[in-house]
């Protein structure tokens, strides 16, 4: 018989006893990656429709972890301009020929990555193989986040490549439609309570975020970070312009293998959609971070490792450790 799966909407957690007196001044919800500590364990998805050159710059002097896309980004010019700035550099990178030549001219270069993210549909493959070693023989010092997987085998597979963090999720976007053009899918919180049972480094949870209650439930299956698109779209500092229609605004949010992105009919796995427009940022990362900080008190600690000892259950009945 095969067991079966959850997503997070099938899942809830239980409450354990609240030990603070105040959320807000006794809950910590920061997160160190790599060696940065962020004010909170959740990062936008590396996406042309939710991430631009100034969305991770606000991020980055707000102290929350950004990855910019690589999707027509210069990535060279992009580390310098940040490390200009005065903050960290995390870029995206493929597995084909011009990520090769970017990487390539950073190093002789001598600039200095603090994080780079391989970034594909299946990180379990040939070419990710050789690109992750590509990358931590070039830069040593760079703190590498290797992705997308869904299975126990990829991420030990990962890891042992040289990954230092894995990103974990498949078809579980807003805007993917893997799972509807190809059949290959896995739910989200199982995903990550399976990886995590037998991975040795870090997990990014990406997708299936539809709220911030969402985000407690993958840190208690056992992500370190959590990827979230959809909750990050649509605001002044995410990417795209904001489009009128009859008087309302919106923009727009479309996913990484979509024509909108590739601008190629084939192979498309991901679609296009309006969301509404939101307004500044700042209110979603407060969100955030009281919903977080409110998950700690109801796990019964102060930090984000009190989520670790939460029991949880499914709808349709039993609970689970």
């Amino acid at each position: 018989m095969i067991e079966k799966e959850y997503g997070f909407s099938e899942v809830y957690l239980l409450h354990n006893k609240c030990i603070v007196e105040s959320r807000a001044k006794d809950c910590d919800p920061s997160m160190k990656l790599g060696d940065i500590r962020f004010k909170c364990p959740v990062v936008p998805s590396n996406m042309k429709s939710v991430v631009n050159e100034n969305t991770c710059l606000y991020l980055a002097k707000k102290g929350w972890f950004y990855i910019m896309h690589r999707f027509g980004t210069d990535n060279h010019k992009f580390v310098k301009f940040m490390h200009d700035q005065g903050v960290f550099s995390s870029i995206s990178v493929g597995v084909n020929e011009d990520s090769y030549e970017q990487l390539r001219k950073i190093k002789s270069d001598k600039i200095s990555i603090e994080y780079i993210t391989l970034d594909i549909a299946n990180a379990y493959s040939v070419k990710a193989e050789k690109m992750t070693r590509f990358i931590k023989d070039s830069f040593p010092d760079s703190f590498l986040i290797v992705g997308n997987y869904a299975t126990e085998e990829a991420v030990s597979a990962l890891e042992s490549w040289g990954a230092d963090s894995t990103k974990a999720g498949v078809s579980n976007g807003h805007v993917c439609s893997t799972y509807l053009a190809t059949g290959f899918s896995r739910p989200q919180f199982s995903t990550i309570l399976k990886c995590s049972n037998v991975a040795k480094k870090p997990i990014i949870s990406d997708g299936a975020i539809k709220n911030v209650g969402d985000v407690s439930k993958a840190i208690v299956a056992g992500a370190s970070f959590v990827m979230a698109g959809n909750l990050f779209s649509g605001y002044d500092q995410s990417a795209g312009e904001i489009i009128n229609i009859e008087g309302k605004k919106y923009k727009q949010y479309f996913g990484s293998a979509s024509y909108n992105n590739t601008l190629n009919e084939r192979n498309v796995e991901g679609k296009c959609i309006l969301v509404d427009y939101k307004g500044e940022m700042d209110k979603l990362l407060y969100e955030i971070e009281d919903g977080i900080m409110s998950s700690i008190s109801y796990a019964g600690g102060k930090d984000l490792s009190a989520l670790k000892n939460v029991k949880w259950g499914v709808r349709d009945g039993g609970v689970r450790q």
